[in-house]
């Protein structure tokens, strides 16, 4: 399982052009003003992802990990540096132009599903596509369809959400998150909300995913979680401790770059 394994050092040493991985943020600040003061959120980040790779970003609650998945996705825009994602500066696009390359670019996983509890489980798969306009109508509930079977969950297309169990829930939410094909899929704290035998299953389907060439990042507080992974970044303080650790060298590893008190 996940098979796709960088080099640590030339992970941390890649220093080629910004197109040469799909995901790089170099020097990226991110500054909140908040009634009690100034916040640094995100302090000098660089990260360099590149395709094929399942990444897991670690770290205490507060650390930064929420806000740096807003950078990849363009949810928030940074205060300094640059963000460039699957080729494009995020910085030199509107709001408008940011959701249209989200829709096409980014899929985005929830901890706790964001499923519309209105709609079927085959309809909120298709909501994307509706959006992101790839595929026709004709082609939609087709679509739709084969990726509910990848995920084992043809047999309750037609039930709402609530009529489901939250693994269930979560497997329809990747679903969902693969409907405009696109190369990444981000997941913020994906089975945070699940028994961990149905985390096995989710995170064998991210296995999957990975090895059919897409790329995965996942923020989990969950250290032991994230050596199923293929890279841990470790977090503090709004900085990266270290993008080179490798989950071969299991839990001891990334609790000894962590901060002491």
């Amino acid at each position: 399982m996940f098979r796709r394994r960088r080099d640590s050092t030339a992970a941390a040493g890649a220093a080629g052009a910004a197109s040469s991985h799909l995901i790089d943020l170099r020097g990226v600040v991110k500054d909140y003003v908040t009634d009690a003061g100034a916040f640094r959120a995100l302090d000098r980040i660089d990260l360099q992802v590149d395709r094929g790779e399942f990444v897991a970003v670690v770290g205490r609650s507060g650390c930064g990990k929420s806000t740096l998945m807003n950078m990849i996705t363009g949810i928030d825009r940074a205060t300094e540096g640059t963000v460039t994602v699957a080729g494009q500066e995020l910085a030199g696009l509107s709001e408008g132009q940011v959701a249209v390359w989200r829709g096409r670019t980014v899929g985005v996983i929830f901890q706790f599903f964001q499923l519309l509890p209105t709609l079927t489980v085959v309809e909120n798969v298709m909501l994307p596509m509706d959006f992101g306009g790839r595929w026709t109508p004709a082609e939609r509930e087709t679509r739709a369809m084969a990726l509910l079977d990848k995920v084992g969950m043809a047999d309750q297309a037609r039930k709402l959400p609530n009529n489901t169990s939250g693994g269930q829930q979560q497997r329809v939410a990747i679903a969902r998150a693969l409907a405009n094909d696109p190369p990444i899929l981000v997941a913020d704290e994906p089975t945070g909300n699940l028994d961990s035998l149905t985390a096995d299953v989710v995170l064998e389907l991210f296995g999957s995913i990975v090895d059919g060439g897409r790329t995965i990042v996942m923020v989990t507080h969950d250290a032991e979680l994230a050596t199923r992974s293929g890279r841990i970044v470790h977090m503090a303080d709004g900085r990266i401790l270290d993008g080179r650790l490798d989950p071969a060298l299991g839990l001891a590893s990334i609790l000894a770059a962590a901060p002491r008190a």
